[in-house]
């Protein structure tokens, strides 16, 4: 690697692509947050297996108004990283939004998890004053408020509810542990809205709270509350993290045929 945030990973198999896959990671990049290195190391992890180099930049939500379009065209799939609150959560909300839209596959953990259910609660659902209680904490529309009980630290329980999801087909598995970095999630009073308008609840905790949601009719649009970047190895790569590299992987291999 050439360095933690920008850094190519060179396959090593044959039959692989004639150019590498690129992803953009969506965050300021920490050094110092053990979830950006457990990010950058499953990029590693899921490269072992795919087949085909990964080329990886982060890139600061405060880039992204001023460098839209030079963004939109660098990149196959964007990860929207940990590390809430971003330095600019509407150039954040924005390139969700067109990703949405333009059918490229997004994987969101943690933070990315709450910046997509913002996006899609004010684009979709249209409840233009959903907000992110770590932004305001007073405003009206929390659809992201902090959690009853903080879950940084704690490895929990999941359950996989749908069946007919790419989650399940990922995991193949009913309930799976996963570790969570978060004070925040998403406002169970808004739970069945974005359930019935598409962006599904496929992945839920005891308490029937939301921690995966997946968009339907989408190539891969992946949220989770949990970082699964931090269970992942060269051993095993996160599924869900392969998942989300193939899914890429395979639009990139239909651009070039």
């Amino acid at each position: 690697m050439a360095g933690p945030e920008i850094f190519t990973i060179n396959a090593q198999h044959t039959g692989t692509t004639n150019r590498m896959i690129r992803i953009g990671i969506i965050g300021e990049f920490d050094a110092g947050f053990p979830p950006h290195a457990a990010t950058n190391e499953a990029i590693a992890h899921a490269e072992k297996q795919l087949g085909t180099g990964i080329a990886c930049e982060w890139i600061g939500t405060d880039r992204i108004t001023s460098e839209f379009m030079l963004i939109k065209s660098n990149f196959d799939g964007f990860w929207i990283a940990p590390g809430s609150p971003y330095k600019n959560m509407q150039g954040a909300l924005q390139l969700i939004q067109y990703a949405r839209e333009s059918r490229i596959p997004v994987l969101g953990t943690c933070g990315g998890f709450q910046h997509m259910v913002i996006e899609f609660a004010r684009n979709v659902l249209h409840i233009r004053d959903a907000q992110h209680a770590e932004y305001d904490p007073y405003a009206s529309e929390l659809v992201i408020n902090p959690l009853s009980c903080a879950l940084k630290g704690q490895t929990l329980e999941i359950e996989i509810v749908r069946r007919m999801s790419k989650t399940f087909r990922a995991y193949q598995a009913d309930k799976v542990s996963e570790k969570y970095y978060c004070n925040f999630g998403l406002n169970p009073q808004y739970q069945q809205q974005l359930h019935y308008e598409g962006f599904r609840i496929v992945g839920s905790d005891v308490h029937k709270e939301a921690r995966i949601l997946e968009l339907d009719n989408h190539p891969f649009y992946i949220a989770t509350l949990f970082v699964p970047q931090d269970n992942s190895t060269f051993e095993k790569p996160h599924p869900l993290v392969m998942a989300f590299m193939t899914a890429v992987n395979e639009i990139v291999m239909v651009k070039l045929n």
